[in-house]
């Protein structure tokens, strides 16, 4: 009886509320009636209303304006309504099954209710009231359904939601296209079109759900079928998957390459597949992908250098035609960063041996897809050297060329971009890259690296001093003396020649001569840094060889200011006697190069660096590595031949005498290069001829084992080493040892053929060289002619020993030999 009570309070109260609310519009609305009986008006508007004739004024255009966007206003809310159904079917897509439950479950009674009607106060309501209190009172308030009777919903809401379709139909929607109107006699005529509208990607979530929910199923389940399979079934899968790539890679390179404007997306697709993920094909498809891409960037790619725009070019107009070039260069560019980017991690990810971006590819496997990648490096570092990002490949490359496993490929990248560059700008900037990447380091490098500088174009440089320098140079004409010292027609002509010749050098595009040369000369400084740097800081390290070497191809080049530095560097280093032959034979290289080219004018005499090549000689290597004797003959060419008048007599008799025992133990192609210098040196001093005969110049005799080449009596001795030659199994070098051998003569039988006498020594050394392990000139194969037999029947030419030998026959068959009578007829006698 307590809830009977509480609910009987509440009742009354709202009772209570819902009469005054009446009483108050009861009121308000006599008020009203009072207030137009008074004849208060209500204010009209005073916004004319337009008449017929304005209304057929109205043009038509609006009123199709008009519908249009009343059509687009209901297609809009189309679209809200469809996205609004999607988000309630995602809703309900994980929901369970549960149905709404009541707050509370009560059942109230027939009479309880008729009770509580009937002590209501009605004699203060009116019938209507009464009625609607009725309705009031009459709903289960027990229940949580909503208050409106008209929106009463029921129970089982679920089912509600599943008898809505779970796809739209798919109705082509139409997009109202406004064309350009016509204007005629009866006036402007609008001009429209209608065209299916695309279908807009957020339209398929659902499908795109599905789909990816049964690849994610596909996924799963393949590994569990590879790995039921035999492991012949396995590669038949694999050269499937191979195959089905290698299509795939195809075609669209084809594509792009047919059409590279149009068909620009492959590109994109190309990239796509470097995440391949398929791990028993991964590598191989990355492998295929990149070999691919660095052909195409090769073959699509422009021959100028691309920049960006500026603000206000892309804010001018432009034709059709060139907006598609701009907007083809600008997604070129960016793939091509992509590319180049991914190449790059790639190779990261192998020196750190971290397992990022690729999941699906083992680290072991990762060595032989890094090599692939640096090779595409290397290929884009040569064949793309015009484009942008040039720089960022070298920086990307110069760390790998002091790596064991890829350093010959870098360096030999490196090496060619150096020999094809003619201008100097792409090498300026490679070498400035292996000058930090030496510093970097600490000096603690392979040599192979800085000898890849070996490879530079540089033949000319700007020189201090010069006198093409300091000559005054010509003065341009200006106007004022044009009209001064040139009269009408010869400034008419002269204005045209040089509007010529200003279109001439536009039409060639050479670059300057003297911009060249000063490319050479900031790129010859930058090695000569690096040079003196470790000659002053790592004198002592792997380096040095390689730094002799370059000074010796460079030295011709050397300013005048750093020669009595150098030279005394040098011979502090050949004393100290911690060189190799090698090494040694290079800083006599460079000392003589130097002295035979702008250090002509010093007056200083090399004695030491003489006594030194002559005492290096017997020590040289007479094996297969014979690349000391090369370096031998270029040191006796600047020694000996172009320094002739320098050298004494002595010293150039014992050399050619040490040469020639030399070339008694070496390899064939090594003796022919010290025979043909030694013919040179007689060339050149023509007394040493008296080397061919017996007879004594002088006191003495011949010290073969002493150093000092002045004071050995070379005068002394002869060249016996020739007639030993001259049976060598080699034939050109028994040609020279007899050539030699009888004065060297220019004309008459014992001269050389034109081949072999205008070829230098070093190129005689290169020509015939055995690296290859055969015989050059081939050794000519044995005769096939049959040896002749004696026999019976031949008949001599002398008569007489013809019949004594027939006699000697016939008696020896007709006689019986006794071999006893022979033994006992010879006793010895006492």
């Amino acid at each position: 009886m307590g809830v009977h009570a509480q609910l009987a309070a509440v009742m009354e109260s709202l009772v209570h509320a819902a009469v005054s609310q009446l009483r108050k519009l009861e009121e308000e609305a006599k008020e009203s009636e009072k207030e137009e009986e008074r004849g208060q008006k209500v204010p009209r508007s005073k916004k004319r209303r337009p008449t017929f004739r304005r209304l057929l004024k109205t043009s038509s255009v609006k009123l199709d304006n008009k519908m249009k966007n009343r059509q687009m206003k209901q297609q809009s809310s189309a679209n809200k309504q469809r996205k609004e159904q999607k988000k309630m079917r995602r809703a309900l897509k994980g929901s369970a099954h549960s149905m709404p439950r009541p707050l509370e479950t009560y059942v109230k009674r027939a009479e309880e209710e008729e009770d509580f009607l009937e002590s209501l106060p009605t004699d203060m309501m009116d019938d209507s009231d009464l009625q609607q209190m009725t309705s009031f009172l009459g709903r289960d308030l027990s229940s949580c359904a909503p208050v409106h009777g008209a929106k009463k919903r029921r129970s089982d809401v679920l089912p509600s939601y599943e008898k809505v379709p779970r796809k739209m139909s798919r109705v082509q929607e139409k997009e109202v296209v406004h064309l350009l109107p016509i204007k005629d006699k009866t006036g402007v005529i609008p001009q429209s079109l209608e065209r299916v509208r695309s279908k807009q990607p957020d339209e398929d979530d659902e499908e795109d759900e599905e789909e990816a929910t049964l690849e994610g199923d596909k996924e799963g389940a393949e590994p569990q079928i590879v790995a039921t399979l035999t492991q012949e079934e396995r590669e038949s899968v694999r050269a499937q998957m191979i195959r089905e790539r290698r299509l795939t890679i195809a075609r669209l390179a084809s594509g792009v390459i047919s059409d590279p404007i149009n068909n620009f997306k492959c590109v994109k697709q190309l990239r796509g597949m470097l995440m391949e993920a398929e791990s028993c094909v991964a590598v191989t498809v990355r492998k295929l992908v990149m070999v691919s891409l660095v052909e195409i960037f090769k073959d699509i790619t422009p021959s100028y250098k691309i920049r960006p725009l500026t603000s206000a070019e892309k804010a001018t107009k432009v034709k059709k035609e060139t907006k598609q070039l701009r907007e083809f260069e600008e997604s070129l560019l960016s793939q091509y960063k992509f590319f180049l980017e991914d190449l790059e991690q790639t190779i990261k990810d192998w020196k750190q041996q971290k397992k990022k971006r690729s999941q699906k590819v083992a680290l072991e496997s990762y060595s032989s897809l890094a090599q692939v990648a640096v090779r595409c490096l290397c290929q884009l570092l040569l064949a793309m050297s015009h484009f942008n990002f040039h720089n960022n490949i070298m920086v990307a490359l110069a760390p790998l060329m002091n790596d064991k496993t890829v350093s010959q490929m870098c360096c030999d990248a490196f090496a060619a971009l150096f020999n094809q560059d003619k201008v100097g700008g792409a090498s300026l900037a490679a070498v400035r890259v292996i000058s930090g990447l030496v510093k970097s380091h600490n000096y603690n490098i392979r040599p192979q690296v800085l000898r890849t500088l070996l490879s530079l174009r540089i033949k000319e440089v700007h020189v201090k001093k010069d006198l093409h320098a300091t000559a005054p140079k010509m003065k341009k004409m200006t106007n004022k003396d044009k009209k001064k010292n040139l009269s009408r027609m010869q400034r008419k002509w002269k204005k045209a020649e040089e509007k010529l010749q200003q279109e001439l050098l536009e039409a060639e595009a050479l670059d300057s001569k003297d911009k060249k040369i000063q490319l050479h000369t900031d790129i010859l400084n930058m090695v000569f840094l690096i040079y003196f740097r470790i000659l002053k800081k790592a004198h002592k390290s792997l380096l040095l060889s390689a730094v002799l070497e370059g000074l010796a191809n460079f030295a011709h080049l050397i300013n005048l200011e750093f020669f009595d530095d150098l030279l005394n560097v040098l011979q502090r280093l050949i004393q100290s006697g911690d060189l190799t032959n090698q090494e040694s034979l290079h800083c006599i290289q460079t000392v003589f190069t130097i002295l035979s080219g702008q250090g002509d004018a010093l007056n200083i005499d090399p004695l030491n660096f003489y006594s030194h090549l002559y005492k290096m000689l017997p020590q040289l290597h007479a094996g297969a590595h014979s690349d000391d004797i090369i370096i031998v003959l270029r040191c006796l060419d600047t020694m000996l031949i172009r320094r002739r008048k320098q050298v004494t007599l002595q010293r150039a008799m014992a050399f050619i005498k040490r040469l020639s025992m030399l070339s008694l133990h070496v390899l064939p192609n090594a003796s022919v290069g010290i025979l043909a210098a030694n013919r040179a040196a007689l060339h050149s001093f023509p007394k040493c001829d008296f080397l061919l005969d017996n007879e004594v110049q002088g006191s003495g005799f011949y010290l073969p084992e002493l150093d000092q080449p002045e004071h050995c009596n070379a005068q002394n001795t002869a060249l016996w080493e020739l007639h030993t030659l001259q049976r060598h199994f080699h034939p050109v070098v028994r040609q020279l040892a007899v050539h030699l051998s009888r004065g060297a003569p220019s004309e008459g039988s014992a001269a050389l053929s034109v081949e072999l006498s205008r070829r230098s020594p070093v190129q005689l050394f290169d020509d015939y060289t055995m690296k290859d392990m055969t015989f050059n000139p081939p050794v000519a194969p044995p005769s096939h002619r049959k040896k002749d037999v004696f026999q019976w029947n031949t008949t001599l030419l002398h008569a007489d020993l013809q019949e004594m030998i027939d006699s000697v026959l016939t008696a020896s068959e007709e006689a019986e030999l006794d071999f006893t009578s022979t033994h006992t007829c010879s006793k010895p006698t006492q």
